[in-house]
C-alpha cells in the first residue's frame, strides 16, 4: 500500500498537468466546435453549423486532398527509406554508430530551423539547388513543385528517428533464425523478404502509424516555408485550423476542423491496424 501511495505521489504532477493542459482543452474545444465565437463577443451556440460550413466551402476538399497527398507520400518514403538504411547498417557496417548519429541529427533539430535553412536552399534567387544544378525553378512558389519540396524536407527530417526504430526492431530478431536460414541455403534477398520483413511487422506498423499521425499534424514547415501557398497548393488541415483561429478569429470553425482531422486520423489508424492484423494472421502457420 505504501508503494502505491508513493507511486501516485510521484506521478501526480504529470497527471495534474495532463488533466489541465490536455483533458480539459479537449472537452472545451469539442464544445466550442458547436459555437460561434470570435474571442471578443459572447459565445453563441450554433449546433452543427460550423461542420456544415466547413464541408460546404470549396477550398475544404483541396485542403483535404493536400493533406492526404502530403501525409501518404511522407509516410511511404519515411518508412521505406529508413528500412533500407537500417538494413544496411544492421549488416555490421563499419562506422555504423557514426551513421546513426548523423541520421538522427535532423530529427532533434527544431523544425523551424530546418524550414528556414531549406527555405534558403530552395530560394529561387540565391538557393543552393538552383546554383548547383544551373536551374531557374521557383521551387516554393510553383504550385506543382512546392508540395514535393515539403515532402522531401519532411522525409529528410524523419529518416533518422525511423532508422533508430527499425534498428531496435532488428535487435529483437533472434539471430538463430538467420543461422538456420543460412544453413538451409537461403540467399540475402530470400532472408530479407521471408524472414526479416515478417518479423519486423510490429515495428513497421508502429513506425508507419507514428509517421502518418505526425504527417497529418504538420504545421511548422508549411507555416515557415510556404504559408499554405502558392494558391493554397500546400494548405493543409492543421494550417487551416491555425488560420481560422488566429487570422479569421472563427474559433468555432477552427475547432470543428480540428475534430474532422481527429476523425480522419482515427479512421486511418483503425484501417492500418486492420490491415496489419490481417497480414499477421495470413503469415501464421496453419
Amino acid at each position: 500500500m505504501n508503494n502505491t501511495k508513493t507511486g501516485i505521489f510521484f506521478i501526480l504532477p504529470a497527471l495534474i498537468g495532463t488533466f489541465i493542459f490536455i483533458i480539459i482543452p479537449i472537452f472545451c474545444s469539442f464544445g466550442l466546435s458547436f459555437t460561434e465565437w470570435d474571442l471578443l463577443n459572447e459565445i453563441k451556440f450554433v449546433g452543427f453549423d460550423n461542420y456544415k460550413a466547413v464541408f460546404t466551402e470549396p477550398i475544404f476538399f483541396q485542403i483535404l486532398i493536400n493533406t492526404l497527398v502530403y501525409a501518404i507520400s511522407t509516410t511511404f518514403f519515411a518508412v521505406i527509406i529508413p528500412l533500407i538504411i537500417a538494413s544496411i547498417i544492421n549488416t555490421k557496417l563499419r562506422g555504423a554508430e557514426w551513421f546513426k548519429t548523423i541520421y538522427f541529427i535532423p530529427f532533434i533539430t527544431p523544425a523551424v530551423v530546418i524550414a528556414i535553412v531549406w527555405g534558403w536552399i530552395f530560394d529561387p534567387n540565391i538557393g543552393a539547388v538552383n546554383t548547383i544544378f544551373k536551374t531557374h525553378l521557383n521551387w516554393l512558389f510553383d504550385t506543382h513543385l512546392a508540395m514535393p519540396v515539403l515532402i522531401f524536407v519532411s522525409v529528410w527530417k524523419l529518416i533518422g528517428y525511423n532508422v533508430v526504430l527499425f534498428l531496435t526492431g532488428f535487435s529483437t530478431i533472434n539471430q538463430n533464425v538467420y543461422e538456420a536460414a543460412k544453413i538451409d541455403g537461403a540467399g540475402t534477398n530470400q532472408t530479407f523478404w521471408n524472414i526479416t520483413l515478417p518479423l519486423l511487422k510490429p515495428t513497421t506498423f508502429f513506425v508507419t502509424l507514428v509517421t502518418a499521425i505526425s504527417s497529418f499534424q504538420v504545421f511548422d514547415l508549411i507555416y515557415v516555408m510556404t504559408e499554405g501557398g502558392p494558391k493554397d497548393a500546400t494548405n493543409v488541415i492543421v494550417y487551416s485550423i491555425y488560420k481560422y483561429a488566429f487570422e479569421y478569429f472563427d474559433i468555432g470553425k477552427s475547432c470543428a476542423l480540428a475534430y474532422i482531422l481527429f476523425v480522419i486520423i482515427v479512421a486511418l489508424t483503425l484501417i492500418n491496424h486492420y490491415l496489419h492484423a490481417g497480414s499477421s494472421e495470413s503469415t501464421k502457420p496453419s
